[in-house]
């Protein structure tokens, strides 16, 4: 019995997908499927169910903005994909562009601080903030991000990501008795 995923990528996103058939050959080699793009922009997945699984999980993250190579960490079982949906905190169409503008920065300058500080990937990309990274990472990615989505200034964002680096990089054999 052949198992079969199908997942549903936006069209900007499928169109890249489309236009590079190497970048669909590579996924296919990488993961193991046949993957086949079929109607209403979503693309069909065959192999084995944890094959089928981790096609899914890239392609579901190139989906959401990220570039196939940072996408294909999520091969790692150390690498997870998280997002927070912008819905959630702002009903509002301004205010949620207004949100997505602050997390970017000035010259992508926020957004590449946070990436350098926590060492996790971020892709902001239609009402989502996605992140790509060890669950450290992530956690620490995030509180910068839910500081600035809840109106906090950039200058607290930066401290309480920079205080949660601190804590999840102190190592336990550091410790002295």
């Amino acid at each position: 019995m052949v198992n079969m995923q199908e997942v549903y990528i936006p069209a900007e996103r499928l169109k890249l997908l489309k236009s590079n058939h190497d970048l669909l050959k590579r996924l296919e080699d990488t993961c193991n499927c046949h993957l086949k793009i079929s109607q209403g922009n979503s693309i069909e997945i065959e192999g084995d169910a944890f094959d089928e699984f981790n096609a899914k999980n890239i392609l579901y993250a190139f989906g959401r903005g990220f570039s196939i190579e940072i996408a294909e960490k999520l091969l790692n079982d150390e690498f997870y994909f998280t997002f927070i949906d912008l819905a959630d905190y702002a009903k509002n169409k301004n205010r949620r562009t207004e949100i997505k503008a602050r997390l970017i920065g000035n010259n992508g300058r926020t957004k590449k601080y946070i990436e350098e500080v926590s060492s996790a990937y971020l892709s902001i990309y239609g009402d989502t903030i996605c992140f790509i990274g060890k669950a450290d990472n992530i956690a620490e990615a995030e509180t910068a991000a839910k500081t600035l989505i809840e109106g906090g200034s950039h200058r607290l964002a930066y401290r309480r990501m920079e205080a949660a680096h601190k804590r999840y990089r102190k190592a336990p054999e550091s410790k002295e008795v």
